[in-house]
């Protein structure tokens, strides 16, 4: 099917004013009767006929937006940088030998050195935009990206107890169990040991 936006030169977003001004000028210009092209002329009577009628422009935007080509130019795109994320996961990889990588999405399967883990970073699949009632320090890596570690706590602990553990997450140690205890309860949760831990009391 051909994309009458397109063949119209218009936005698919665009105010049926806009699109009926479109026309006018495309059609004086490829009218037969002035020297255009007839074939031109032909599609842009096909695009004018469709989106010209809110009722078939309606059903031509369902149809559309059902359309793979059409989906994937709708889809944004990220910006690039270190935490770049992608619109679809990552295929899995065969399991190697090799210790396990920490990513920012969780740990990773065992992989053969720390050049290949480094990859993960720019795999991350967004969780999306944060529930709401942010609170505590917000995130600018990962999954969990632009969620609070409050926001997160009621979503995914156990993304939360992966974070404390991992070396990403060293500086909010005391923050995630802190929120991990309220949750589960002292007696359910393990408070993390090494650098970044030492010294902190526990009270808020």
């Amino acid at each position: 099917m051909p994309d009458y936006y397109e063949v119209l030169q218009v936005h698919p977003r665009a105010e049926s004013e806009v699109v009926r001004a479109a026309y006018r000028v495309l059609a004086r210009k490829y009218h037969p009767d002035h020297g255009g092209d007839p074939r031109r002329m032909i599609a842009l009577n096909d695009a004018w006929d469709v989106l010209g009628d809110p009722a078939r422009r309606a059903e031509y935007d369902a149809s559309r937006a059902m359309s793979p080509a059409a989906a994937a130019a709708a889809t944004p795109t990220a910006p690039p940088g270190p935490f770049a994320r992608t619109a679809t996961p990552p295929p899995a990889a065969a399991p190697q030998d090799g210790p396990a990588v920490a990513t920012p999405n969780g740990p990773a399967a065992a992989r053969p050195d720390a050049r290949a883990a480094a990859s993960t970073w720019s795999d991350v699949v967004h969780a999306g935009p944060p529930p709401g009632r942010p609170s505590g320090t917000v995130l600018d890596f990962g999954r969990y990206a632009g969620w609070s570690l409050g926001e997160i706590a009621r979503h995914d602990l156990d993304y939360l107890d992966w974070l404390q553990r991992a070396t990403v997450g060293r500086r909010l140690r005391p923050e995630i169990y802190a929120l991990l205890v309220s949750f589960r309860g002292p007696s359910a949760t393990r408070p993390p040991t090494g650098r970044g831990w030492s010294g902190w009391s526990g009270r808020r």
